[in-house]
């Protein structure tokens, strides 16, 4: 059963630092976005990368210091009918990405789409050269783990005693969706739909493992 100690813990990730980006981080980045862009974005990425795995590491150390088995927060691996589902899920996503680039790549139409999906500020912390794209990638990895690590694990494990693992996944998907929203509506109805999608591979597989692959 999670202690204080664990509910303090979701609720520093997924109410205090939300709000702390929301009304400190993301308007301090605007401003250095226009003082300096390529600083800002890797100032950015940085705290992108750092701060999620100090976030893992205090769960991870909360985890061991209760002894509690990591099969419970979903780190285990599939078994039998999961495990192939897990693998299904996993190239058929990874296909669809491939091909979503490679239409990119092939299309002017299609990429100047994709353009006016980033405008403002979101646009500009995307990207621009080689070095930048190996930061995006770190990025992209962290995230994969550490957001599945705290939202579709920890958080879904500390409420689901009190309103079930499905009533916990919903709360969660709430939180998490709300927790872009610095990224304005939009942003924070895709980041929905995407952990809808993570939420449903965790409850398909019974693992954390797929859905951090697919994100």
């Amino acid at each position: 059963m999670p202690n204080l100690i664990d509910y303090l813990f979701v609720l520093a990730f997924a109410v205090g630092l939300p709000l702390w980006d929301y009304l400190y981080s993301w308007p301090a980045l605007r401003r250095r976005l226009e003082e300096d862009p390529a600083r800002a974005r890797k100032r950015l990425w940085i705290a992108a990368i750092v701060c999620p795995w100090i976030l893992v590491a205090v769960g991870a150390a909360l985890w061991m210091s209760a002894q509690r088995p990591w099969a419970a927060l979903g780190l285990a691996m599939p078994e039998g009918w999961r495990l192939w589902t897990s693998l299904g899920l996993v190239m058929l996503i990874a296909m669809y990405q491939v091909q979503c680039v490679l239409a990119v790549g092939r299309d002017a139409k299609v990429r100047d789409s994709v353009r006016q999906q980033f405008t403002g500020s979101l646009g500009d912390v995307l990207p621009r050269t080689r070095a930048e794209m190996n930061w995006f990638a770190a990025v992209s990895l962290t995230a994969g783990f550490c957001e599945e690590f705290l939202y579709r694990g920890y958080f879904i494990w500390v409420l689901a005693p009190w309103v079930g693992w499905w009533g916990a996944a919903a709360i969660s998907l709430a939180f998490f969706a709300a927790g872009h929203a610095y990224q304005g509506w939009m942003g924070v109805l895709r980041t929905g739909i995407v952990g809808l999608v993570l939420t449903a591979v965790v409850s398909l597989t019974g693992s954390l493992w797929p859905a951090m692959a697919v994100h």
